[in-house]
């Protein structure tokens, strides 16, 4: 209770310009992780398909440096993407001059980079760093999203290998069975 009370009351004793701040960035920041949420689950459903589909034809090493170097860019695409919505927000609100330096900008406070040159009007500076948490949030779930692309691709590669695998043990007991019983039938 004491840490929501805490809270309410910064949100309260924040200065009024902080307030538009958050008011414009928490609903970017929840938009943009919606959106890639969304652009992630769609990549997921591709790379796991078009994985399994190249692999029939293909060695499986190609196959898995393509889908991840396309699944690298397509996520790239996404935190760009997000960037850009950053972007529009910030000549919608005369943060900055032009397109071109609001999109620098963006791109510099979501990847926590900054730039020395390049600075939003003073009322609306907190919402650099409020990106910049933005940022965080996206490159963490991009990271989860790629680890879990590595695995499932690596599980899928290996799974015919397995299979084949098991059906050459089930094939080797077989024939020792085969094999052991038959001097006992003759004998």
């Amino acid at each position: 209770m004491r840490v929501a009370f805490s809270a309410l009351s910064f949100y309260l004793i924040t200065p009024i310009s902080w307030r538009a701040d958050w008011a414009w960035g928490l609903p970017l920041i929840v938009l943009t992780v919606l959106i890639h949420a969304l652009g992630l689950g769609l990549i997921n459903q591709k790379a796991g398909r078009v994985f399994t589909q190249m692999t029939e034809h293909r060695h499986p090493t190609v196959v898995f440096a393509v889908v991840m170097g396309t699944t690298t860019l397509l996520a790239t695409t996404l935190h760009g993407v997000e960037a850009g919505i950053w972007a529009v927000s910030y000549r919608l609100l005369g943060a900055m001059p032009d397109s071109k330096s609001a999109m620098l900008y963006s791109l510099n406070a979501i990847t926590s980079y900054g730039h020395e040159g390049l600075f939003l009007e003073s009322h609306w500076q907190l919402m650099g760093a409020i990106e910049a948490l933005n940022g965080w949030l996206l490159f963490g779930l991009t990271t989860a999203f790629l680890f879990g692309i590595i695995q499932k691709i690596w599980l899928l590669g290996l799974a015919p290998k397995a299979s084949q695998s098991a059906d050459t043990d089930l094939v080797k007991k077989k024939e020792a069975a085969v094999a052991s019983s038959l001097p006992r039938l003759r004998g």
